[in-house]
């Protein structure tokens, strides 16, 4: 094992990963910082390092040969609950990374390294420990519930790394939290992922859709009612608030909910107090509140069409997810996943020209949408590979057919283009491209409404065929 001589004053890193060239690495990558690297390659090693001498960062990988790195990283926390941890992987898995953050890490790194990004990291850390500021768990608050599931949460991008950080983040607390994107991004899955890894696990979850329900029906929804509070009323009725005392509501789609209801759920979020409908005895509710919207509430205040007050107060956290065409390279794992759900009775597969289709589409529905697609393929699919044409119009026609019907040689010209390699989707939409381009003037933007695409669909193409365009 190789380390770096030790230097007067210099921090110490411990990096616990069985591959003993990554301490090295860490050496190279650091030889022009005050910092003295030292590298253990098991997890039981590295625990005998930190009892025997003060180290101001831990780097752990999550695999470390046989062991659980996660399993070492619980140890370690409860032998040293102020030691700062940097978590390293090779597989950015939702769980991984959200039980990483849960257990008090400082933050979760991807391997291969991007150099940059990864002094970044490590000089944010080394200021952290010098200026004895706590961001790990403290004593007292030993972190050993084991990772709850996160259904859904399915990505390797950046993007979605940085979800996972914070839903492991703030799972640890109980503050409000604040889910916004785009329809069918997957706003539910967070707030059912940040519930599981919650204090409030075992405790009732909730969920109400504030947008599918009329606003005269609402109220009751959340508060309940009291017999003959209204027409229809035959009973009494126990609201969202009331059965979800003591765990965790969801309401999806706050932006829709009517300004004069607003004012009651503020007094809810403020004292925990609300009346059933109909009611005069006050009740009491103690619960966390996560709220998603696919709308700018921000705009909305300044409207007054969403109380300034009660945006503040479920703003405490704000996770903004980003939509599906932001995150392409999560497409195909998301579509893998769908397809082996929605095909239990068959073995299907994406043929190779149905991968390049939904790896190019631009997805305006985001993962619902895709969701939605492969279902549809399963059900069309005529053999075991899933085919361009087995996916809805809107996607597979990305490529084809309205403007291939404008020229009236165009399928012989495609047919000579493939040539022998066979490639006759490629073929025809590269030709497409070229003639939507030509038609106007080369504006990147005029060509993608003539095709029926996104700018970005569009520019991918460009890119990939090496044609001449401007926006």
């Amino acid at each position: 094992m190789k380390e770096k001589k030790s230097r007067s004053g210099a921090q110490k890193v411990l990096v616990i990963d069985d591959e003993a060239d990554v301490a090295y690495s860490f050496q190279r990558v650091l030889a022009e910082e005050p910092v003295e690297v030292v590298g253990v390659t098991s997890g039981v090693e590295g625990l005998k390092q930190l009892r025997k001498q003060k180290v101001d960062i831990v780097l752990l990988d999550v695999r470390i040969g046989e062991e659980d790195g996660l399993e070492i990283f619980r140890q370690l926390r409860k032998e040293h609950p102020r030691q700062l941890v940097i978590v390293m992987t090779a597989h950015g898995t939702a769980q991984t990374a959200i039980e990483a953050m849960k257990l008090g890490a400082f933050d979760y790194i991807l391997k291969p390294f991007d150099v940059p990004e990864l002094l970044a990291t490590l000089r944010r850390g080394l200021q952290t420990a010098a200026s004895m500021q706590e961001l790990v768990a403290g004593e007292g608050k030993k972190a050993t519930a084991e990772i709850g599931a996160a259904p859904g949460l399915i990505g390797t991008s950046p993007a979605m790394q940085k979800i996972y950080k914070l839903v492991g983040q703030v799972a640890r607390s109980d503050a409000a939290v604040l889910l916004l994107g785009e329809s069918g991004t997957g706003k539910e899955l967070v707030a059912r992922a940040i519930y599981a890894n919650s204090l409030r696990a075992a405790r009732p979850y909730v969920a109400i859709n504030c947008a599918a329900i009329p606003d005269t029906l609402l109220e009751s929804e959340l508060f309940g009612h009291e017999r003959g509070a209204f027409t229809g009323a035959l009973t009494q009725r126990i609201g969202k608030f009331e059965r979800a005392d003591g765990g965790t509501i969801f309401l999806d789609e706050i932006g829709d909910m009517p300004l004069g209801l607003q004012a009651k759920l503020l007094r809810v979020l403020q004292n925990g107090e609300f009346q059933r409908l109909g009611g005069d005895q006050t009740l009491r509710t103690q619960v966390r509140v996560i709220a998603a919207t696919n709308k700018d509430l921000s705009a909305m205040v300044r409207e007054k069409s969403f109380r300034e007050d009660l945006y503040y107060r479920i703003n405490v956290v704000q996770i903004q997810l980003p939509p599906l065409r932001e995150r392409s390279a999560d497409v195909l794992p998301l579509a893998e996943h769908f397809l082996l759900r929605s095909s239990k009775e068959r073995v299907l597969i994406f043929s190779a020209a149905t991968r390049k289709v939904m790896q190019a589409y631009g997805w305006p529905g985001n993962v619902r949408e895709l969701e939605n697609a492969v279902t549809r393929a399963v059900v069309c699919a005529s053999s075991e590979a899933i085919e361009p044409g087995d996916l809805p119009p809107e996607v597979a026609g990305q490529i084809v057919p309205s403007a291939l019907s404008r020229g009236g040689d165009w399928w012989e010209q495609i047919r000579g283009e493939a040539g022998v390699a066979g490639d006759l989707l490629a073929a025809g939409e590269k030709m497409l491209v070229e003639r939507a381009l030509g038609e106007a003037d080369g504006n990147v933007k005029r060509a993608a409404e003539i095709l029926g695409v996104t700018r970005a669909a569009l520019r991918t193409r460009v890119t990939r065929y090496a044609l001449s365009a401007n926006d």
